[in-house]
């Protein structure tokens, strides 16, 4: 892959590296970052990359990532059994498990006992992968198959209540596979795992670093650029901020910022963004009043998709005909992240389902007519946030919350309206307030208002409303693959909700999403 990795990092490709090949799956990438916390340099690569390459390569490990299809069925992803051959240790997460365990002899069928969530798996043999991790603890499953028989040259050595093969080890291979995922956060000892694999059964030293990040990025920008201008899309947001400080500190003068006021936007965020581009980076900033236009666009849309689409086109249009003003532009650069590209479906070229559409992804044309820079496509929101602190962006601004590229419309479900986006507006503004107050924010990942395309009966003054519910949402996460929601203090709920009601307009009833991620996602829509 490219960005953070294959193309960014070549000096640090010399030492030890594992290859995860991806089936995929919605975590591919996710594995790739629990590796890299192990200081071991990763890569990943289409499912059905050959032997060949793959000794081109010297890895020190193969990681199967897990997939959405089932072994048996036509069609689906497979690898090159040669790889089994190759003597190089091989790790199968869930449906690499799978897809092991059949190409070695075993047999993979459908089970009434689906799990997914959590489940407790009990270690039944002793062996390096499980040093210091419980012989008794939680794990996350997800999978509707499992490998019924495991074959002659297996050895179970893991086990759930309704999955009695829950990890194998080969016995003459070195072959492991776990049908659970210790890449979420929500194995606790995952990570034990991916350290016994890589340090006992690959014989890692962990010393890669992705401290030089920064720099290698720098240099590759200037060599790409040239003498050309780039334009840079600003959102408020920490993504397109740290893109923004990267090409400063790359290319100075040659970076021109654009603004697309969509009317989508928080309370008081398109002064925010003017305020903090023009006297922080002295950047050649450029606004567009474009309100009207995005909100005719949307006016009787209330597809998720399809307002996403909707979005992304009138921006690049925005931005086209104001881009048209400045002279030799040539690339766009975009604060593009993995979890964008993964859930997007635009990974690798490879089978990963879609899961939205993201502006500055899915939604772009054929005929962009620049050249684009991705800079953080392969960094998760964690690893973006370092890069802005080494880039010397402000603490306040490298730890905002994230903000979705389409904006308050997909927080408004239902039809996008002015008068609706100013009530939810208004409400998103007090329960930030509200969580700065309580010394919260920091401490939590994403919080965020949701406007429901419902109307409940209320009682207000002694009589009988008929007006608006909304949702409140906050969540935990380390990189927004997998989060679970806050517990937030009742009082500091009571609070919100009091105020959203006392002073918003519009909205008579508040609710708490207690919903993780997986099953559902973090945005609403």
């Amino acid at each position: 892959m490219s960005g953070a990795t294959s193309n960014s990092n070549e000096s640090s490709t010399q030492s030890q590296r594992i290859l995860v090949l991806d089936f995929g799956a919605q975590y591919a990438q996710l594995i790739a970052r629990r590796v890299r916390e192990q200081n071991v340099y990763c890569e990943i690569v289409r499912h059905d990359i050959s032997p060949e390459q793959i000794r081109k390569h010297s890895p020190a490990g193969l990681i199967l990532s897990g997939g959405p299809s089932s072994v048996y069925e036509a069609g689906a992803p497979k690898c090159d059994p040669g790889i089994f051959e190759l003597g190089i240790p091989i790790l199968g997460i869930c449906y690499g498990m799978q897809i092991a365990c059949e190409i070695l002899g075993g047999k993979v069928s459908n089970t009434p006992s689906r799990e997914f969530g959590r489940a407790i798996c009990e270690v039944v043999a002793d062996d390096p992968i499980f040093n210091d991790f419980p012989k008794s603890a939680e794990v996350w499953m997800s999978h509707g198959d499992q490998v019924q028989s495991a074959g002659a040259g297996f050895i179970p050595i893991a086990r759930t209540a309704t999955c009695p093969v829950a990890a194998v080890k080969h016995e003459r291979l070195p072959v492991y596979g776990l049908q659970f995922h210790p890449e979420v956060t929500h194995t606790p000892n995952g990570k034990t795992l991916f350290k016994n694999f890589l340090t006992e059964v690959c014989h890692c030293d962990g010393t890669w670093r992705l401290d030089n990040f920064a720099e290698e990025a720098i240099e590759s920008v200037r060599k790409r650029v040239g003498s050309s201008r780039v334009i840079c899309g600003l959102s408020g947001g920490v993504d397109s901020a740290v893109v923004a400080a990267l090409l400063y500190r790359a290319i100075g003068s040659q970076l021109s910022c654009i603004l697309v006021d969509n009317g989508l936007l928080r309370k008081q965020e398109a002064s925010l963004v003017v305020g903090q581009f023009t006297n922080h980076f002295k950047a050649d900033l450029h606004v567009v009043q474009a309100e009207d236009r995005f909100l005719a666009e949307l006016a009787g849309v209330t597809e998720p998709q399809e307002k996403r689409r909707i979005i992304g086109r009138v921006f690049i249009d925005c931005f086209k005909a104001e881009a048209k003003k400045i002279q030799d532009a040539h690339f766009l650069a975009q604060g593009t992240l993995y979890p964008d590209v993964i859930e997007s479906g635009a990974a690798l070229d490879g089978p990963a389902a879609t899961i939205k559409l993201h502006h500055n992804v899915g939604g772009l044309p054929k005929d962009l007519g620049f050249e684009l820079i991705e800079p953080l496509r392969d960094l998760f929101k964690d690893e973006v946030r370092r890069l802005g602190l080494d880039l010397g962006l402000p603490e306040q601004l490298v730890w905002r919350h994230p903000f979705p590229g389409p904006g308050l419309a997909v927080r408004c479900l239902g039809e996008v309206t002015r008068e609706r986006l100013a009530i939810l507006r208004e409400a998103d503004a007090i329960v930030i307030e509200e969580i700065q107050r309580a010394n919260l924010y920091r401490k939590t990942s994403q919080l965020f208002a949701v406007l429901l395309p419902v109307q409940s009966v209320g009682v207000m003054g002694d009589a009988r409303t008929y007006e608006n519910a909304l949702a409140i949402r906050c969540v935990d996460t380390d990189d927004f693959m997998t989060a679970d929601w806050t517990r937030l203090p009742y009082d500091l709920l009571a609070q919100m909700s009091t105020r959203i009601i006392n002073e918003v307009a519009g909205v008579n009833r508040v609710c708490y999403d207690i919903s993780s991620k997986p099953p559902a996602t973090i945005e609403w829509e």
